[in-house]
This record gives structure tokens, sequence and C-alpha cells, in this order.
């Protein structure tokens, strides 16, 4: 067993990882890393637990060993935790240390090709241009923070953040659209991203985020940014878009059906139960 923690100026990540021996085993450890645990913890004492156990380790007792040893090292408080895929021994799990499902977080998929999108149309006064970095990053951070004030993780981004992303390969601004009124205010935006083909599987964008002011709510801007950065997605040659939704969110749920997309995999967060 291995320990790990570091700090940085936004989080700490706790890092548990389990290695075990195995023929197939790096030659100069002599192990294999069996599954890991991250947390990554906020200033006000909260977390989020992340679990992955190699496959081949699977139903060994490997995860139960990891939370045991998290529960040794840090404690559950202010915990809660991710299933990506929501498999039935992450449930069993979950409820063995009294935790229960808080958030469902669907995948959705639509395949481009021979889609029928809809002309959403927009509102009189209202454009569509893309993200100018250098310019755009202090207006969209603030209509960001108005679209998701309600949103944890997204409502919280920082300058550091954005520009952290900004820096990753996959950023291109070409794809990152901006509705603003006649004054050029940011009224919505819609940030796309191309995941890269990866072994067999090939290349698929992802509605990244959408977010609609306060203001601008009910005016078609969310729809009409969709269907524009779906459009960009499509153009570009990729045969496949997918998105992450909150399953409670209802009216994003019913466009992006409307839209083509189906429900592809579930993660899910577990919290204390009854806290």
């Amino acid at each position: 067993m291995t320990l790990r923690a570091g700090d940085s100026a936004e989080h700490t990540l706790l890092t548990l990882a389990l290695y075990a021996p195995d023929e197939d085993s790096d030659p100069v450890t002599g192990q294999d890393l069996a599954g890991f645990a991250v947390v990554v913890e906020e200033t006000d004492g909260s977390g989020i637990l992340e679990i992955a156990v190699h496959p081949s380790y699977r139903n060994q007792g490997v995860a139960d060993r990891l939370v045991g040893a998290l529960k040794e090292v840090r404690g559950f408080g202010g915990l809660n935790a991710w299933s990506h895929g929501n498999h039935e021994a992450a449930a069993d799990l979950a409820a063995r240390y009294g935790y229960a499902p808080v958030r469902e977080l669907w995948k959705m998929r639509m395949t481009t090709a021979g889609a029928d999108l809809p002309d959403a149309g927009l509102p009189d006064g209202v454009s569509i241009r893309t993200f100018v970095p250098g310019k755009d990053e202090d207006s969209w951070l603030a209509a960001n923070r108005a679209a998701f004030a309600h949103h944890p993780e997204q409502g919280n981004l920082t300058r550091a953040d954005l520009e952290a992303r900004m820096a990753e390969d996959w950023f291109d601004p070409a794809g990152f659209f901006l509705a603003e009124d006649r004054d050029g205010h940011l009224l919505g935006y819609h940030w796309t991203k191309v995941h890269p083909r990866h072994g067999t599987h090939p290349a698929i964008g992802e509605v990244y985020v959408v977010g609609v002011a306060p203001e601008a709510q009910g005016m078609g801007l969310g729809k009409a940014l969709t269907i524009a950065g779906i459009r960009h997605l499509r153009d570009s040659g990729l045969s496949g878009v997918m998105l992450y939704v909150d399953a409670d969110n209802t009216a994003a749920v019913a466009l992006y059906r409307r839209l083509g997309f189906s429900r592809w995999d579930m993660d899910v967060m577990y919290g204390p139960a009854g806290g």
C-alpha cells in the first residue's frame, strides 16, 4: 500500500494505490497496479472520492481494502463518491459504508450521420460568434457563474481553471460559441470538445457545456446554441456526439432527446445516507 498527498492552490489530492504481485507486472518493481482511490479535497472540508480497480483484480476485495485504508488515513467526513457506470459491486460497497445515491449523471449520445437538426433561430438582436482568447475570459466567467449558480462544480470555475482548459491540446476557440445582444452582453454559450480516436474507438464530439444567463432564460438560446455546436462538430467530420447531463435536469434531458440523443451510460454519486 502506498500513500501520496500533495497540495495545490485549489485542492489537495490524496491518492491511495493498491499493488499486487502479478506474472505480467512491472519487471522493475515486480508489482501490478490493482486499483487506486483518489480524493479531491476542497477548502471547506468536503471532498470527492474516485475509485478504479483493474479488471484483472475485480471481485477480489480491492475496492473494499482501498476504502478501509481511506477510512484510516482520512475518514469519510464531508466525502461523496462517484461510481462510474454504477456497477452493482460499487452500489453494494457504498451501502456497506452507509452511503446512498445522491446524484445521477447521464451520458447521452447521438449519431450525427443523417441527423435532422432543426433550425432553432435566434431572438431579435441576438447573434452568435466564437470565443476570442485574451478578450472573452472575464465575461465568460461571469456568465458561467450566473448560469450555474446552483451547480457546485461548474459554477465555481476560476480564471485559473479556465486557462488550464485553454492550455489543453483539445481546446479550440472555433468550437466555443457565444451568444450576445446588440450591446455585446454575453447571454449564453456552448463550449464543444473533440475526443480524438482511441484504439478502435473513432473520434467523437462532446457538448462540453451549455450555459444561459438567468436574464436570457426562456428565449430559446439553449436550443439554438446546442444546435450550433452540434452542426460545427458534424461539419468537422465527426460521426457521433456525446454529453453529460444531470438526470434531474428534466428540461435539458427533454431537449437532448428531441435532438436525437439517447442515454448511453450513467454515473452515480453516493453520499452519507440521510446526510
